[in-house]
C-alpha cells in the first residue's frame, strides 16, 4: 500500500521522541536490504552480461547514544547518499535539538555542511584527499582548516559515525538483511517495518537503562499530521 510508505516514515520519527532529551549528537548512513528480485546489465569491461540480486537503501539518521533511527528514507539501489543527507537532517532537527552530525566522506559537499552549519551544528564529514585548499570565510574552510590543524580531534567526533553501522547491524541482525515482499512498494514498507521495530526495542531498552516512562501525546500527534501533509 502505497500510502503506508509515508506513514512507516513518520512513526519512525515519532518513535524517538521518548529519547528527544538524550540525544543530541547524530549519525548518518546507508545500507542495502537484498530482495528476491535481480536485475542484469552488460559489463563492458569484461564484455559480458551479469547478473546481481537486487536490493533496496535504507538511509538513516541516528542518535550516536541510544542509536534510535530519528530519521529516515528509503530509495532504489542506485540511489546517491548525499541528497538523502538535508531531508534526514530536516526532520531531526524538526523535533531533536542537534549539536554535531557526523557522517563519511560520500556526504562531503558544500550544502550538507551549509544545512548542518544552519541548524546550529557542527558537521563532522572528512575532507577527501584531493580537496582544493578554500578560500573565504565560510563552514566549508572552517571545518576544512579545523580537519587539517586538528586532525585527531576531528577524528574523534567522526568515528561517532561507527554507532550508525552499529544500528544497522541490530536492525538486520534481529529482524534479517532481506525482504521477502516482491513489489517495490512492499519493499520499502517491510524495512521501514524493521526500522520502526528497532526504534521499539531501543525504548523498551531505554526504559530500564535511562528511566524512561514514555508517552505519546500531543507532539506525537502533531508529528504525524505533518507528515501528512
Amino acid at each position: 500500500n502505497p500510502a503506508l510508505t509515508n506513514l512507516l516514515t513518520q512513526l519512525v520519527t515519532v518513535s524517538s521522541l521518548p529519547l528527544k532529551g538524550i540525544e543530541n549528537n547524530f549519525a548518518t548512513d546507508s545500507s542495502g536490504f537484498s530482495t528476491c528480485r535481480f536485475v542484469r546489465w552488460y559489463n563492458k569491461k569484461y564484455g559480458r552480461e551479469i547478473d546481481n540480486r537486487e536490493w533496496v537503501k535504507c538511509h538513516v539518521m541516528c542518535g550516536v547514544e541510544t542509536k534510535i533511527i530519528s530519521s529516515v528514507e528509503m530509495s532504489g539501489w542506485a540511489a546517491n547518499d548525499t541528497t538523502y543527507f538535508v531531508p534526514l537532517l530536516e526532520r531531526t532537527t524538526q523535533y531533536h535539538t542537534v549539536k554535531e552530525v557526523s557522517a563519511d566522506k560520500a556526504y562531503l559537499s558544500h550544502k550538507n555542511l551549509k544545512a548542518t552549519a544552519k541548524a546550529n551544528a557542527v558537521p563532522y564529514i572528512p575532507f577527501k584527499i584531493n580537496t582544493a585548499v578554500p578560500k573565504g570565510n565560510n563552514i566549508w574552510a572552517e571545518m576544512y582548516y579545523y580537519f587539517m590543524s586538528n586532525r585527531g580531534e576531528f577524528l574523534d567526533h567522526y568515528h561517532k559515525r561507527s554507532n550508525v553501522e552499529t544500528a544497522f547491524s541490530m536492525i538486520k541482525a534481529k529482524f534479517g538483511d532481506s525482504v521477502r515482499s516482491k513489489s517495490h512498494i512492499g519493499q520499502l514498507n517491510e524495512v521501514l517495518c524493521k526500522v520502526l521495530c528497532h526504534n521499539i526495542c531501543v525504548i523498551i531498552q531505554g526504559i530500564y537503562e535511562f528511566g524512561l516512562a514514555p508517552t505519546f501525546g500531543a507532539e506525537a500527534r502533531l508529528a504525524l499530521k505533518s507528515g501528512e501533509k
